[in-house]
């Protein structure tokens, strides 16, 4: 009668497929944003959800326009590609905050210089050979990093613990 003994499987089989196929498109339908695709292979509402969000860096040009003077020390040293933020963390309700008489009802916290240096200055040789890089509990005796070193500039500061 047919070529195939199991003809009846098969067309089960393919039966069984275009169901799953059309119930794929339809839970796709429902699923996939209206505007995916817009710009690509991205959601083009994306663009107005991120723009939407509260900022929260401020950039390195809103801190050096109040501390010229770190601005100043920084440049001369080596940290002087590194953003402010980099270190400080998210900065922008400190800007926002600043009055016109020069009050700051918001103050940053105090970093803790044996924590935050070693981020970028533990020893790892993944890093280039010229990078600085420390064993923390070998270098620095327990010390906080700024005891020898000024985070702005962080050349050895005359007079720093040894």
């Amino acid at each position: 009668m047919s070529r195939f003994k199991d003809t009846g499987h098969l067309l089960r089989f393919a039966f069984l497929f275009v169901v799953a196929f059309a119930i794929f498109l339809v839970v796709r339908h429902f699923v996939v944003p209206k505007s995916f695709g817009e710009y690509g292979h991205y959601r083009g509402n994306a663009i107005g959800e991120i723009a939407a969000r509260p900022v929260h860096f401020a950039g390195h040009a809103a801190c050096e326009t109040c501390h010229a003077d770190v601005a100043a020390v920084k440049q001369g040293g080596k940290h002087t590609g590194v953003n402010c933020e980099a270190c400080h963390g998210p900065l922008q309700k400190h800007v926002d905050a600043m009055t016109v008489d020069g009050a700051q009802p918001f103050t940053p916290p105090k970093l803790d210089t044996a924590v935050l240096c070693v981020r970028c200055h533990a020893a790892s040789a993944a890093k280039p050979k010229g990078f600085p890089q420390v064993d923390a509990d070998q270098h620095s005796g327990g010390l906080a990093c700024e005891t020898c070193h000024q985070p702005h500039s962080p050349a050895i500061q005359a007079g720093g613990a040894k």
